[in-house]
């Protein structure tokens, strides 16, 4: 089955060229074309079946961020159609989703509400999320009062415990101390071998090549290459090579 699915997928942003005026937003608002669009994401087509774990590669600007805006609907496509099959957990900005006027217990149960869990199953996983963040001591203190490295704990926990079918990742697994790194890592591969989809983003090639059996291949918004993981990285690391040896 098909969980991930892009048929001409494309992005596109008004480009800032000086003050907008009220035109520009009333051009917004029904529907205008822009005849000079940046384009994020252009005319993207591939598909992620039920338990591949994918590698999403890509210089800064390829596109891969607003390609995992769009799988987590964060935001919607300009053109083409985007299919996505079972519950998410994404791991993209640190904290996202998080209150910090709220207490960790707080956000843990706000964070499962949002990913679609009941009061009773997020009451049943708490402890776990809890035990697996090692945050006992700091879980009724309000977030603002937390380090950036506790904020990640707590993030991944939620993530990570609450059973996703689709698992998003995007470069946050370089935050935290090693310890924790390695738990995180980890359970992550225990996700992948019970079968569970993965699509992860990180500059890390050692952990997508042992992560991942296939990765796809951006640049300026365009799928460059699509193929066994091995394959994919030696041709943008090669790439890579050539252009910095220019």
């Amino acid at each position: 089955m098909n969980v991930i699915e892009f048929q001409n997928v494309s992005k596109t942003f008004h480009r800032a060229v000086g003050q907008r005026l009220l035109r520009h937003y009333i051009e917004d608002m029904i529907g205008a074309k822009d005849p000079n669009p940046f384009y994020a994401l252009k005319d993207v087509n591939f598909t992620i079946r039920d338990g591949e774990s994918v590698a999403l590669i890509g210089s800064n600007g390829a596109g891969k961020s607003t390609l995992l805006s769009l799988v987590t609907h964060l935001m919607p496509p300009s053109d083409g159609k985007l299919i996505v099959n079972g519950r998410l957990a994404a791991l993209l900005d640190l904290g996202a989703g998080f209150h910090p006027d709220l207490t960790g217990r707080e956000n843990i149960r706000l964070n499962a509400s949002l990913l679609g869990f009941s009061r009773k199953s997020a009451s049943e996983l708490y402890d776990s999320i809890v035990d697996f963040s090692e945050l006992q001591e700091f879980i009724n203190e309000p977030l603002r009062t937390y380090s950036s490295g506790m904020i990640l704990r707590l993030a991944f926990s939620v993530a990570l415990s609450l059973d996703p079918q689709i698992l998003i990742i995007d470069e946050v697994l370089a935050v935290g101390d090693q310890a924790f790194q390695a738990k995180c890592i980890d359970k992550i591969f225990d996700i992948r071998n019970q079968g569970k989809t993965i699509l992860c983003v990180s500059h890390a090639h050692a952990i997508l090549r042992n992560l991942c059996s296939r990765a796809i291949w951006l640049d300026h918004g365009q799928l460059i290459m699509d193929g066994p993981v091995e394959e994919v990285l030696n041709a943008y690391e090669g790439r890579a090579a050539h252009s910095a040896a220019e």
